[in-house]
């Protein structure tokens, strides 16, 4: 039966296993053994300089997702392949992971066009706002909210410093 199962890495070596371990899958003539290698990833939007850019983050770093049929010769294949250093699970007993697990991971169950915003904002930078009521007014980020996209920001407004919450893309750093 054709199980996910999760293989330990080096971290920055997941692409790198992925395609040994695809190499020697048909070089052993494994291939009625195994369906799938994946290093799971997402699209993520970062802003830099100014500029969304889109890029792609593991979303797991050090790890890689198989789809197999478990058994000793597929184990001992995985194995034995360079960059893995062994399966999640107990020692000599690795453990499939449910398809829910598999769903979130692939976002299979999510819409495709998920993407995340990462901003690289920190406490202290001058922002001007670009944006909303207060366009063109400029502020220091006294909180960065990541989960939510937000920015706490002190702008100047009537010589007094008041916070005013912003989105990550209502805002642009100034050099």
């Amino acid at each position: 039966m054709f199980r996910w199962y999760v293989i330990n890495t080096y971290s920055g070596h997941e692409n790198k296993v992925k395609a040994n371990l695809e190499q020697r899958i048909s070089s052993m003539g494994q291939q009625p053994r195994f369906r799938r290698v994946v290093v799971p990833t997402e699209q993520v939007v970062e802003t830099k300089d100014g500029q969304k850019v889109q890029t792609e983050k593991r979303v797991l770093p050090g790890y890689v997702l198989v789809n197999m049929n478990m058994s000793d010769e597929a184990w001992t294949v995985v194995k034995n392949t360079p960059g893995v250093t062994g399966f999640v699970g107990a020692a000599n007993k690795p453990v499939p992971l449910s398809q829910p697990e598999v769903d979130r991971i692939l976002n299979t169950a999510a819409p495709v066009d998920r993407q995340r915003m990462v901003a690289e904002f920190e406490l202290g930078e001058t922002v001007k706002v670009t944006s909303g009521p207060l366009s063109d007014f400029d502020g220091e980020i006294v909180d960065v909210n990541a989960d939510q996209q937000k920015l706490k920001v002190l702008v100047n407004i009537f010589e007094r410093q008041v916070p005013v919450e912003l989105s990550f893309e209502q805002v642009k750093k100034i050099d």
